[in-house]
């Protein structure tokens, strides 16, 4: 599908942009999963100053959706309607400093993240190598693995909001529980500040060393989002999926893992619907076997 072309009205409103807008640019290549429709309209900011000066501007009838490194997203198959934000090179460049701190854009992969500290020997935030995504999305959603989360090591996040001000926040602030942060839905991240500790940089190899040897023996490389489904208290999701007899499920082109039932896969010809059907599947299956809900942890955007 596409959508009315906003852009002419968009760019009359913001004369001193400096960043792309897009038409009915195609989302699946931005995501893990490879599916998707379009975003009506794709704007990458040139900087940050240039993604204020656009929040300012922008009509305030035009909704606003931002995408990260796309590894724990479901865009449905009917596209996203007004902006779609896309923080690009600007925003990923990554510091360290004397005090064992990490400085990083939102848009750097927490795996670069990982790398960074422990080149600077700083210890601490080598659990980021085993997060599949960006530092945007561990803010949002408090991403966590192999025994750190980002509460344990965040000192202040700094972002903009819908009216083009730039906030921050601090750890206390962000309001961190499980997978979830209660900063507000209408900040766009720009960047992180990580306090570490004093490391030795080969023992940090080689504990992400480690790290990447149980991701890869423990779960798929195929086009997945990541864990679907959050643990629910006192239980772990995968094995109320495995318990509901849904380990290789399918529907249409997507199937459960065979190797981690918390993951669900594209087999090559999926759609963001059958996707999103399978997870709901599974969802009720789990629901009827053992009375426990699982709550979504990949988001899921657009229109089906």
């Amino acid at each position: 599908m596409t959508f009315p072309d906003i852009v002419p009205a968009l760019k009359a409103a913001v004369p001193q942009l400096r960043g792309k807008l897009i038409a009915n640019q195609p989302l699946d290549s931005f995501t893990w999963f490879r599916v998707g429709g379009p975003a009506q309209t794709l704007f990458m900011p040139e900087d940050e100053d240039d993604l204020a000066y656009v929040l300012r501007n922008l009509p305030a009838d035009v909704p606003v959706t931002v995408i990260g490194a796309g590894s724990n997203l479901i865009v449905r198959d009917g596209g996203v309607p007004g902006m779609v934000i896309r923080l690009g090179r600007a925003f990923a460049e990554i510091t360290t400093d004397e005090n064992h701190r990490v400085s990083a854009g939102t848009a750097a992969l927490d795996a670069h993240v990982a790398r960074a500290a422990q080149k600077a020997s700083i210890g601490g935030l080598s659990f980021l190598s085993g997060i599949p995504g960006g530092i945007g999305g561990a803010l949002r959603m408090n991403g966590g693995a192999y025994g750190g989360e980002t509460k344990d090591v965040l000192l202040e996040a700094r972002g903009i909001d819908r009216q083009g001000n730039v906030v921050t926040f601090s750890n206390t602030d962000m309001g961190f529980t499980y997978r979830h942060s209660k900063a507000p839905e209408d900040v766009i991240f720009t960047r992180a500040t990580f306090q570490g500790r004093p490391g030795d940089p080969d023992a940090i190899a080689a504990e992400m060393a480690e790290i990447k040897q149980k991701r890869e023996a423990s779960q798929p490389r195929n086009r997945t989002g990541g864990s679907t489904f959050k643990n629910p208290p006192g239980h772990n999701a995968w094995k109320l999926i495995d318990a509901a007899g849904c380990r290789g499920l399918i529907v249409g082109g997507a199937q459960v893992s065979e190797l981690h039932c918390n993951f669900l896969i594209n087999l090559g010809n999926a759609t963001a619907a059958d996707i999103e059907t399978l997870g709901e599947t599974v969802r009720a299956r789990v629901k009827a076997q053992s009375g426990v809900d699982l709550d979504w942890e990949i988001k899921r955007i657009g229109a089906a």
